[in-house]
This record gives C-alpha cells, structure tokens and sequence, in this order.
C-alpha cells in the first residue's frame, strides 16, 4: 500500500526517485525517503515523515546525493507509527544494503526474535526492518547478496514487493514480489523498477509486469527474471497505452475533482464497443464463456471491497431484475474465511480497480482452488487480477489518483448494467427493453454533462454541512447501494462520520439519532418507490432533520419538505445510479475542500489496499 520507485542508469538517479514517489503519493503518504549509491560507493539514505514534500526539503541541504543507482519509498503505515525512523528505505545493520518493501511479513516477530539472539539490533518498529536484517545475517555467511536475497524470501511468510541496492555491488538493483504489485521499467541504456507504472510513464512505456514469485537483478545494461527458485522465466514486455496526462491536474484544484468531470468521458469508454444494436444486446469479449454456457448459469457471485462492493451492489440488483438470476455480494475480506458455497452453474465476479487489492485476490484464489469460473472486472492492465481470473473485463477509466473512488466506480457500475442486459437477452428480456437500454446509455454521457452544471448549487450545500458531526444517506432499491456510496465518501475525505441505510429500515433504529443538527441525505428519483420514500422522508422531516434530497428535474413533490433538492436529468430507471453518484460526489468533495482538508490524501487510507 506504498509507492515504490528504483533506478540504475547514466542519470542522476536523485530527481527520477522524488519525482517517481511524488507521482506514487496517493499510494501511501504519512513517511518517505530514498537511498543512494554515490560516486564513492557509500549507501547514504534521508528519511522524513510526512509527505514527500517534506522529504524534498530536507534533501536540499544535501549536496552529495549524486549517483546512478538508488530506491525510493512513500509510505502507508502497517507496523509502526508513521515517522522517521519506521519509514523506508531500511538499512540493514551493518549499513551496506537498503531495502523498499510494500505488504507484510507475517512471522515477522519469530525472525525479529531470532535476529535479536544473534546480538542484532533494530531502529524502528516495522516488519521490513527484519527483513532487510534477515537479508544482511545470511549475505554475511554465503557471501552472496543474491543467494541471501532469494534465502530471506524463502523463510518469511506473508507478501512483498522489495528493491535492494547493495553498496557491495553498487552496479545493480535486486526486486521481487509475492502478492505485492512489481513492474519492471524498460528505458534506453536505464532501467527503473516501481510499484505502479504512474511513477516511471514519464520515462518509458516498455514494462514488465512480474508475476508473483519472481527477482529480477537489474545490471546497468541488462536485466535477469528468474523464479524464487532460481529458475529462468521468459517475460513479456508490455507497452503502456496511456500517457502523462492522466496523472495531471490540469486545470483543476485535486485530482478528485478532475475524475470526478471525467466521468463524461469514462462511462463513454466503458461501453464503446460493447452494444450490438442489431440484435439490442450487449457484449463483453473478455468474458471467456460460450453464449450456450452463460444461458446455463443460475447464479453470480460477485467478490469486492469498499466502492467495488457498493458497484456490486448495483450489479446485483440489475442482474435479478433484467436476468432473473440469484446474485450473493461478497465481502472480499470475509469471503475466504467463511468457506464459501459455490454451486454448480455459478459465475463469480472479482471487482478490483486497481487489479491488486489483497483482499480480493485472496477470494479470487479461493474460488480458483474450488474448480469454478471466475471472472475479473478491474481498470489496471496487466494487474494481477487480470492475469489471474480466466477472463474478464476493463472498465478504462484511465489512472485514477484520487483515493476516495470516483470514476472507476460509475465505471464498474457501466459495466454491470451491460452485464445485466446481455445475460438478461439470453433468457427473458424483451428486444425493446434492450433497445431502450441502449438508446439511454448512449445518451448517458451527455446527462452526465448537465449533472455536473450543479456544481456550484452542491458547493453551497456543502457549505451549510460541512461543520456536522454525523449524516445519514437515505436510499431505497436500486438507490440504497448509492446511499452507502454518498456516506461513504463522506467518510472518506470529511471525516464526517455518515452511514447508508435503507430508508424504510430507518425507523428501526437510526431514527433516534435524527435532530435539527442531523443532515439526511435522501436519494428519491423518479420509480415505483418514489411515494414510499416520500413518507419516509415525513418521519424524518417530523423529527426536525435538515433533509436534502436527490430528485429528478420537474418533479416539485419534494421541495416543502427539503431544506435543498438538487434535481439530476430525467434517466432511464437502470443507469440512474450513475448520475447519482455524481452530487454524491461533489458534495463530499466540496465539503472536505470546506474544511481545508486535501480530498486526494485523506488520513490513514491508501489507495491500493495491498495488505490484508
């Protein structure tokens, strides 16, 4: 859940390594530091807790990190408070080799305990500071910083992505990985190895993605992969579609708010090429199962964490209405530990945007091991959830910085609504129904446009929330997943506490917490239960809450009993959730920028949850 960023070439390796972690700083943000390999050979490292920026102050005053060779680390605390001394890199005890680790050693304090036997002394709290001593006490016995890297990943349990520079052997980096995303970058006569392709794109798009259980030992002109093992393997070089300017604000204050007005043209992406008009249907080629096998299924599983499970939430409700099929939304987390049931004639979904989440590839592996299909929904290229799954989905979202998820979600939701209607076309779904589907969703784009010219109506309502201590999102149906999105984004970057509920459950306990102080957000669009939400809507108005409420244009039913109703375009009953995440959107956004808060780095969460 930290960015990670090495380089070996003719360049000052300095610049490459802050600007890399800089680019990497939504992936963990509390520490940072890098280690170089200086013209004379010694290992010198500078460590600051805070952001990077703080990092790169301390570092002006430095005039001698000049080399060829370093690693870098911006980190998301696991083990250890976040400060100096627990941030990365690591060195080892003798101070000779310096180590960059994302996940976690798991029988950490076994080793630490022997490590201390053998008169070694630690400086911070972490997991990855035993591991580079582990590294440093075999190295002094075989001699061989390569034979002791490969012993030390042998003996720990648990994952990790490392890059190792030895003062020893100042002419190469060593990495691998297990569980923990690893990529290779492949420039002319340099090479880079980082986390996350955002950190290095600026300097190539030749990569390779290592598979789990892999080194790579990076020389000056060369490169070897092999196994854990020490067997050779033939990777493939990858060469990224996308370039820097979708890690770029541009005209906008955070990146959240420009993912935010991407939407237009990401929910557009994720259903080009994806309709079949003549026969009012839908396709997704990355489902590899045959037409005659999907009419067989009986029922979906869909596996996911956070947003991704709220997107599930969506798609489950679209399944059952247009496919008629039984769908289970899957906590990823809880999934494995609970031995799950997969019957016959299941199809299980993964949802991950970045195609790494720990959580859901430990599901996704659970399920592989049961014998059933599994298929992946993820915006990363090449992420491990992409290789894994026996087939799957992109959503192209493009690099999506902000931490509290955005875009990948209406993505993820776009995808699960095609999803609905193509298996919905195999069994009971009428042509005009997937014609009006399709017509609405090519119009959706432009809907989404006119969404957005609320803006400045959300801002003043978040101006009149934005000193709560509590909310509560309020949503029926097809809507109750979107009210757990709103509170939930709330959360994420306001630091309000909030929580979704089903409006009608709502008297069934947090109804005692509404007051006048108590913002109700209410999700009430044009549908069958729209004059049941009204009356749910009067319990809450009779307690005195401040109730804001998501309408459709031109309806005026909710206006006397609303202190604000912002009103989204009229939309077709299927694809509403996605217009309504968007207010939800802003309006967390804005009151976290109300509050002086940074909506792209919120405290103590990250954006690629690579650890259990």
């Amino acid at each position: 859940m930290c960015g990670i960023i090495g380089y070996i070439g003719k360049r000052n390796a300095l610049p490459i390594l802050i600007e890399g972690i800089k680019r990497l700083e939504y992936r963990g943000y509390d520490s940072s530091g890098v280690s170089i390999i200086d013209k004379d050979n010694e290992l010198i490292t500078v460590k600051e807790k805070g952001q990077v920026v703080d990092l790169e102050r301390k570092i002006s005053s430095r005039k001698n990190l000049l080399g060829n060779v370093g690693i870098s680390h911006t980190r998301w605390a696991t083990h250890g408070e976040p400060n100096k001394e627990n941030a990365h890199p690591h060195n080892d005890y003798k101070n000779r080799i310096s180590l960059v680790h994302n996940g976690i050693i798991e029988n950490y304090k076994t080793l630490k305990d022997k490590l201390i036997k053998e008169g070694i002394e630690f400086k911070s709290e972490t997991d990855s500071e035993v591991l580079v001593n582990l590294i440093s006490w075999i190295y002094e016995k075989e001699n061989d910083i390569e034979v002791a890297i490969r012993e030390a990943l042998q003996n720990v349990e648990g994952t990790f992505g490392i890059a190792v520079i030895d003062k020893n052997n100042p002419e190469q980096i060593i990495a691998a990985r297990r569980g923990s995303p690893l990529i290779l970058g492949i420039g002319k006569n340099e090479f880079f190895i980082t986390s996350d392709v955002t950190g290095t794109i600026i300097h190539t798009k030749k990569v390779i993605y290592l598979k789990d259980n892999e080194m790579v030992k990076i020389n000056r002109d060369d490169f070897v992969i092999t196994t854990l093992d020490n067997t050779p393997v033939d990777s493939k070089i990858s060469i990224v579609d996308w370039d820097i300017s979708n890690i770029d604000k541009g005209k906008y204050s955070h990146f959240m708010l420009k993912e935010i007005y991407e939407q237009v043209e990401t929910v557009e992406n994720a259903f080009r090429g994806r309709i079949i008009e003549e026969l009012s249907t839908t396709k997704l080629g990355g489902i590899s199962i045959s037409a005659s096998d999907l009419r067989k299924i009986k029922k979906v599983q869909i596996i996911a964490c956070g947003t991704s499970w709220h997107s599930a939430l969506v798609g489950k409700a679209l399944i059952e209405k247009n496919a008629r099929i039984s769908v289970d939304v899957e906590y990823a987390s809880e999934y494995r530990y609970n031995n799950p049931i997969i019957p016959d004639d299941t199809l299980v979904f993964v949802i991950s945007q970045s195609g790494e989440t720990a959580d859901t590839l430990g599901a996704l592996r659970e399920v592989k091991a049961r014998g059933a299909k599994v298929m992946g929904i993820t915006n990363v290229v090449g992420s491990t959830i992409a290789r894994e799954t026996d087939g799957g989905i992109y959503i192209y979202a493009g690099t999506e910085i902000g931490v509290a998820s955005t875009k990948a979600f209406t993505s993820q939701v776009t995808i699960l609504s095609i999803f609905s209607i193509l298996l919905g076309r195999m069994k009971n779904l009428s042509p005009n129904y997937g014609n009006k589907f399709i017509n609405s969703l090519r119009e959706l784009p432009q809907l989404i446009k006119q969404t957005l010219k609320l803006d400045n109506q959300i801002k003043k309502i978040a101006e009149s929330i934005k000193d709560s201590t509590n909310a509560l999102y309020l949503g029926r149906g097809i809507h109750f997943p979107l009210a757990l999105e709103g509170a939930l984004k709330l959360k994420e970057i306001s630091y309000i506490h909030a929580e979704g509920y089903p409006a009608a459950e709502m008297k069934h306990g947090p109804i005692a917490l509404i007051d006048e102080n108590m913002p109700v957000i209410a999700i009430n669009l044009n549908n069958y239960l729209h004059d049941k939400m009204v009356s749910n809507l009067e319990e809450v108005k009779a307690r005195k809450g401040r109730i804001i409420t998501i309408a459709t244009e031109g309806d005026n039913s909710l206006d006397e009993i609303s202190e604000f109703v912002i009103k989204i375009p009229k939309c077709f009953v299927d694809l509403q959730p996605i217009l309504v995440a968007i207010p939800l959107q802003l309006l967390a956004y804005h009151v976290a920028v109300l509050k002086n808060l940074d909506p792209d780095k919120p405290r103590n969460l990250a954006k690629s949850v690579t650890v259990e």
